[in-house]
């Protein structure tokens, strides 16, 4: 076993510009980012497979598919206290190693947030080429500490091997009360869906690996994935919330579907009401589409009834892999109003013939 183990702190570096590097991450990898993980339909089959373990002291595991899992710590007599654990981790989705280190961060603390939790610990994941440039290691290690400890979290040690494809990202635990716990399947008829963040990092993605994304546009995405959904969890606090869940490899429509299933009800979602990064719609319209976004409308399509006016590029972008998407939250109205910056996508129906309902 190849590990490390102690405490990291690093002093905090300046973001590097974000321009067109001489490093190439991204040539170098099949599928970037979140859109390099498993088809959700071979996940599926095979977690069906695998037994279910009663325990009492599990809150929440992954019968719903839910961001992370969540076992209690409370003593008796004591205070209440669970513990939330996630793990997450991939390949190159920009081509600067800092900054691919740090995305890789925030995407891994999203989960952590997406329940309601603080994250403490992490451990490192690196896969590495033996032969591959050791600045380049360092540069991400070094992104990823940094944004690590922005969310006030720690470095405890990490895990590394060897290989030729470069993947990187953590294992994070945190605390939460048991009784404030956000899941994905408590959506309530009448609640309003809405959203954190900006759809579109997966065809910009395709369209750097592909050679034709306007720099302005590489920088919009990663000034976006760069940012923690800390801000918008703890903006959350005395807040109704029904359900909660944030956007990642599955696309919009893969995790809602989660929550619509979780929660026995039909999710209304406005395409016209999303808000996409700048030139993901036209990337999306030239093709720019990765394997995983077609893993993703093949696993989900058959649960969506989608409205034959919406155009096909903004259809794809529905199923589009986002990394370190925003949060998607289902919660009454007037708790709504409240969230600056989250705006509304849709709404929360009884069930009809299909979880998931796309209208223009």
């Amino acid at each position: 076993m190849n590990g490390w183990s102690g405490s990291i702190r690093l002093a905090p570096l300046p973001l590097p510009k974000l321009v067109e590097m001489a490093t190439k991450l991204t040539a170098n990898v099949k599928a970037g980012g979140c859109a390099s993980k498993l088809s959700p339909k071979i996940l599926d089959r095979a977690l069906r497979s695998v037994p279910r373990v009663t325990n009492e002291k599990v809150l929440v595991g992954y019968d719903t598919a839910d961001d992370a899992g969540v076992y209690d710590l409370t003593q008796i007599g004591g205070a209440p206290l669970a513990m939330v654990q996630t793990v997450d981790f991939f390949t190159p989705i920009v081509d600067d190693p800092y900054t691919f280190g740090a995305i890789a961060a925030a995407n891994a603390l999203s989960d952590i947030y997406a329940m309601g939790g603080k994250p403490v610990t992490a451990l490192s994941l690196v896969v590495f080429p033996a032969k591959g440039n050791v600045e380049d290691l360092e540069a991400i290690l070094k992104g990823g500490a940094d944004k690590i400890h922005e969310a006030g979290c720690v470095i405890l040690g990490g895990h590394s091997i060897s290989d030729d494809e470069i993947k990187f990202g953590y294992a994070v635990t945190g605390l939460i009360d048991p009784q404030k716990i956000l899941t994905n399947s408590g959506a309530k008829p009448g609640d309003v869906l809405v959203f954190t963040k900006r759809i579109g990092t997966g065809v910009i993605s395709t369209a750097l690996k592909k050679g034709i994304a306007e720099t302005e546009h590489v920088n919009e995405s990663i000034q976006q994935m760069l940012t923690l959904n800390r801000e918008a969890a703890e903006a959350l606090s005395g807040l109704t919330v029904h359900a909660c869940t944030d956007v990642t490899g599955f696309g919009l429509l893969g995790h809602a579907r989660e929550m619509a299933l979780g929660s026995k009800v039909t999710l209304e979602i406005r395409a016209s009401a999303i808000r996409y990064l700048p030139g993901a719609i036209e990337y999306s319209l030239a093709g720019a589409h990765s394997g995983g976004l077609n893993n993703n409308r093949d696993f989900v399509e058959s649960c969506v009834e989608m409205d034959s006016g919406i155009p096909p590029e903004i259809e794809a972008l529905l199923y589009d892999p986002q990394t370190s998407g925003g949060l998607l939250l289902s919660l009454p109205a007037q708790d709504a109003a409240q969230l600056a910056g989250a705006y509304v996508i849709g709404r929360v129906k009884d069930r009809g013939t299909k979880p998931l309902e796309v209208i223009a």
